[in-house]
């Protein structure tokens, strides 16, 4: 048995075993759950019913969340030239190519989002091993290979979040914080809920969603009624 704080034995008393919510109930009852000495980060997880081993049943994507994530996004960009000036203008934390490729070998991944030219891919590649396992590698599905590098940065810094599925199965997005408004919160999920369901690969048989959780940080995780998924789209 873990042991678990007194705030977390108050949140888990909230949530009766065995029950599934609507999402307006689920976010309702994250409201309730007795404050931290932060801002919780709201999380919607998925666990699926694909296969990760086969490349034909990866889910990934992305989506803008309506009211934005409440994080502060810190954005590399891999670029040289006018795209390297647009980045920097448009508010990138960490803007290069050779330098910075340098600084990524050398284990600097301070950083929450990567966006690199496509003329930039060939050498970013190169450090695949390392922006790879932490879900920081630029792909052109989610937007972060581009010459709009400007564009680019003012949708993640806005709340766009990318996702993709984990080696057990899984699928996970902030979307947003416990002192957004309930409004807020069930508006975010909803897009966000809707973008995975969409994500459905065509090879995918059977049940694809088999379960929902809407979780705050250190908070005990609230599962959602297979009503709000399966009639998302």
């Amino acid at each position: 048995m873990k042991n678990r704080s007194k705030r977390y034995e108050k949140a888990a008393a909230l949530v009766p075993a065995g029950k599934s919510y609507g999402l307006e109930e689920a976010v309702g009852t994250v409201k309730k759950f007795p404050a931290p000495k932060f801002d919780p980060t709201v999380t919607v997880s998925f666990h699926l019913g694909v296969d990760p081993r086969k490349s034909d049943q990866m889910v990934r994507g992305s989506v803008a969340l309506p009211h934005g994530s409440g994080k502060n996004v810190r954005v590399a960009v891999f670029a040289a030239g006018a795209a390297a000036e647009a980045a920097e203008a448009a508010g990138a934390e960490f803007v290069g190519f050779e330098e910075l490729i340098k600084r990524v070998q050398g284990g600097f991944t301070d950083f929450d989002v990567a966006i690199a030219t496509p003329d930039a891919m060939t050498e970013v590649r190169k450090i695949a091993r390392v922006l790879g396992p932490r879900g920081l590698m630029p792909n052109p599905k989610t937007g972060t290979v581009t010459d709009d590098t400007a564009k680019a940065i003012k949708e993640v810094k806005a709340g766009r979040i990318d996702y993709k599925l984990d080696k057990n199965g899984n699928v996970s997005g902030a979307v947003g914080k416990a002192s957004f408004t309930e409004e807020a919160l069930i508006d975010n999920a909803r897009a966000f809920i809707d973008s995975v369901v969409r994500a459905k690969p065509p090879s995918a048989k059977g049940n694809f969603v088999r379960s929902v959780t809407v979780a705050a940080s250190m908070s005990p995780g609230i599962p959602l009624e297979s009503s709000v998924y399966t009639k998302s789209v």
